[in-house]
C-alpha cells in the first residue's frame, strides 16, 4: 500500500509482538513522539489496517482439531458463479475461521476450521457436502491434532513481527 510510511510498519511490529502496548512505549521504541504514534495509529484503523482481535490458545479452549479442507468449485452447476455459502451456513458454523478462493494442489477453495473432537470434524464435514456438495466438490482434509506433542510453532501471529519489521526501508 502506497501511503504507509516506515514508521507504519515499525507499528505494526511492534503490535504484534504485544497488542497491549501502549502508545507511549511504541513512541519509546520507535523514537518517536506519543503524539505521533497516537495519530499514525488512528489513521491506520481508518484505513482498515489495523483491528482489534485476541489470538486465543484454542487447545486450551478444548478444541482437539484443526482442519485445513480443500475443494472445487463445480463450474458445471448452472448457477456456478453466484454460489457462495450462504450466511445461514456461515452462521451455524462459527468453527469456520477462514473460507476463501485460492489455487493450489487443484483445488480452489479453502476451509479452515477448528473442532472439539473428531466426531465434531466429522458431522462439519458430512454437513457441507449435504449442502454444499453439487457445488463444493472433492473435499479432502488435511487434519491436524491440537493435542500432538509434535507442535513445533504454535498457532500465533507473533512470528510475523519479524516479517513486518523487515519491510522497513533502511536509511
Amino acid at each position: 500500500m502506497k501511503d504507509l510510511k516506515p514508521l507504519d510498519y515499525g507499528i505494526f511490529a511492534e503490535l504484534v509482538k504485544n497488542p497491549r502496548v501502549s502508545d507511549r512505549e511504541i513512541a519509546k521504541i520507535l523514537n518517536v513522539s506519543q503524539p505521533t504514534i497516537s495519530r499514525r495509529r488512528v489513521e491506520l484503523e481508518k484505513m482498515g489496517l489495523l483491528d482489534y482481535t485476541a489470538i486465543l490458545d484454542i487447545r486450551k479452549l478444548g478444541f482437539e482439531i484443526l482442519a485445513i479442507t480443500f475443494g472445487k468449485l463445480n463450474s458445471k452447476e448452472p448457477k456456478f458463479k453466484e454460489v457462495e455459502p450462504s450466511e445461514d451456513f456461515l452462521s451455524r458454523h462459527p468453527e469456520m475461521i477462514l473460507v476463501s478462493s485460492g489455487r493450489g494442489l487443484t483445488y480452489d477453495r479453502v476451509v479452515l476450521s477448528v473442532h472439539r473432537s473428531y466426531t465434531d470434524y466429522s458431522r462439519f464435514i458430512a454437513e457441507l457436502k449435504q449442502e454444499w456438495g453439487k457445488y463444493f466438490t472433492d473435499p479432502e482434509s488435511f487434519i491436524i491434532s491440537l493435542q500432538s506433542d509434535k507442535i513445533i510453532r504454535d498457532f500465533t501471529l507473533k512470528h510475523l513481527a519479524k516479517t513486518i519489521s523487515a519491510r522497513i526501508p533502511k536509511n
